[in-house]
């Protein structure tokens, strides 16, 4: 997820038990033209073991020269975004624009792998819209050309995270392609990704938007799993939110990362008691030593 998914906090939801994180989207046309801003959103926290790095692209030379300069930091996994629906991504032909052509999609897949010898993945939606349901050829196309899984976002691109995910369609694909499915969407709390798992039968889920405050639900999918329970409150969602805080300063400076961390105790604060005050106060907030203030101040009153 752009503007989240950094180093840090990919870092606090493997420590929480993520098996995989994913880095954010880069463009690959970014990176074929040289540009050592686009590389640096790949850097690694210390110490991170397992990472996927997200391309979009529309051409399949600059998806090659992308994956050439990627493979050299020994990502995890490789992948091509097939989903996204951000305007400026779909006016460059990329991301969920890729699913009005299922042919452009395998050679985009073909191109990644003879540069790589690392798992191609691709990461697709139903369609374009209602009109063009496209997956399973986009992911037929996908696995001809080497893709070694496929993820899906069960919901078209006109849809934006409107509406439910069609849980069905999961299953469907799991049905046709014989590579690992990885199944996204509306995953919230633990039980929605176990109740994924069971009723599609997909051999991964991703969380997305349910990790964004909230890097517990990975520990809580594995304690479910167990057959144990695991309760967070606000002591500990709010100690987490400060170390987040503190990794992020140690990355990029305290004044960045003081103004970054504000979207972020937003969705950590989410549906807390007393939340939407602590919230107002830290946006205001500019050093690490005033969000310690106000996060002590609301534990204590």
């Amino acid at each position: 997820m752009a503007g989240y998914t950094d180093a840090p906090f990919r870092a606090l939801c493997a420590g929480q038990g993520a098996a995989l994180c994913y880095a954010e989207m880069v463009s690959a046309e970014a990176i074929h033209r040289g540009s050592d801003r686009t590389l640096r959103l790949l850097d690694r926290y210390p110490g991170e073991e397992r990472v996927g790095h997200q391309i979009f692209a529309s051409s399949p030379a600059a998806a090659a020269s992308a994956v050439r300069a990627i493979h050299r930091l020994a990502p995890t996994v490789i992948d091509l975004n097939c989903g996204c629906s951000v305007p400026k991504v779909l006016k460059s032909g990329c991301g969920a624009a890729l699913l009005t052509d299922p042919a452009l999609v395998g050679r985009l897949v073909r191109a990644m792998r003879d540069e790589t010898d690392l798992p191609v993945t691709v990461k697709l939606r139903l369609g374009w819209d209602e009109r063009s349901i496209t997956f399973l050829d986009c992911a037929g196309e996908a696995v001809l050309a080497g893709a070694a899984a496929v993820a899906l976002h069960p919901r078209t691109r006109s849809q934006g995270f409107g509406g439910r995910a069609r849980r069905p369609a999961l299953a469907e694909l799991k049905a046709a392609v014989p590579v690992p499915v990885f199944g996204s969407g509306d995953l919230f709390t633990a039980d929605d990704a176990l109740a994924m798992a069971e009723e599609t039968g997909v051999d991964a889920v991703m969380i997305a938007r349910g990790a964004l405050g909230n890097p517990f639900i990975f520990a809580e999918i594995r304690a479910r799993i167990e057959g144990r329970e695991l309760r967070v409150g606000a002591r500990e969602r709010l100690d987490t939110a400060m170390r987040h805080l503190e990794m992020e300063a140690g990355a990029k400076g305290e004044a960045v990362a003081c103004r970054e961390m504000r979207k972020h105790f937003v969705a950590y604060t989410k549906g807390m008691e007393g939340g939407a005050a602590l919230r107002q106060a830290v946006v205001h907030a500019a050093t690490i030593a005033r969000y310690r203030e106000l996060v002590e101040e609301f534990l204590t009153h």
